[in-house]
């Protein structure tokens, strides 16, 4: 069986992670669904692990979900990391460039070579596509980094001139990596639904989703703190596929 929480942990995060998938864990034995042990982490292909026969529960993105996974696992619920300017569950990006750039405003980075963590991220990609397209700016993509951290690295050391950083990373970025002073804010991206919580086609939803939200609500203040999670909201599935699937970064840079 697996059970993953792979979008948000971190060195700093991996405890207060492994308490809450034990809470989780605990009230599915209580109701007599098997769970793992532990956490399953470094499992490779995250597409293999979301399309598992035996996925108990994971996170997954936004733009996988509508491109790749609707139809072929179960939604449980999206947590709550209490973004400003968001509804609950939802969450945006930030643009972010060097604190040193001499550009000011975005419109002032139209022609910018863009580091974007993957391809299949609604954060770091999809999301700047649509932000570009929404305000006629053109960002070329250059650099396919793996990791929003990565990506953040990346425009500090000026290997790209921006990079659309997930809003729940980047306020992990400010609290825990160096690299934040080395940037700054240029814009936000509008909200989209956020990070959802999955499980293998027909699983038990309800009792997932009931675990689920007990667990965080009886996180300690401290774990609470770590994650930044504030509760679980139910998003429904046509929220995620009302957005549209973006061009591949090699069409767009193509198209530039």
């Amino acid at each position: 069986m697996i059970a993953a929480l792979p979008m948000y942990d971190r060195a700093e995060t991996a405890l207060a992670n492994d308490r809450l998938w034990a809470a989780i864990r605990d009230r599915l034995r209580a109701a007599g669904l098997p769970a793992p042990d532990a956490l399953t982490r470094d499992a490779g292909d995250l597409m293999a692990q979301w399309t598992a026969p035996d996925l108990v529960l994971s996170q997954t993105c936004g733009l996988p979900y509508r491109a790749l996974l609707h139809g072929r696992v179960t939604l449980v619920g999206t947590p709550d990391f209490g973004i400003e300017g968001c509804a609950p569950g939802w969450y945006r990006s930030v643009l972010v460039a060097r604190a040193d750039d001499p550009r000011h405003g975005v419109m002032a980075f139209d022609g910018a070579r863009l580091a974007y963590n993957d391809a299949m991220s609604q954060s770091g990609w999809g999301a700047a596509v649509a932000f570009a397209a929404r305000h006629g700016l053109r960002l070329v993509p250059v650099l396919a980094t793996g990791a929003h951290r990565l990506s953040a690295a990346a425009v500090a050391e000026g290997r790209a001139d921006i990079a659309a950083i997930d809003a729940v990373t980047w306020r992990m970025i400010c609290r825990w990596d160096a690299v934040a002073a080395s940037l700054r804010v240029v814009a936000a991206t509008e909200p989209t639904p956020g990070l959802p919580y999955i499980a293998r086609a027909g699983a038990d939803a309800a009792a997932l989703r009931a675990a689920v939200a007990a667990a965080i609500a009886g996180l300690d203040p401290a774990d609470r703190a770590a994650t930044g999670l504030r509760g679980l909201a139910m998003i429904p599935a046509a929220d995620y596929l009302a957005l549209p699937v973006p061009p591949a970064p090699a069409q767009s840079a193509q198209a530039h």
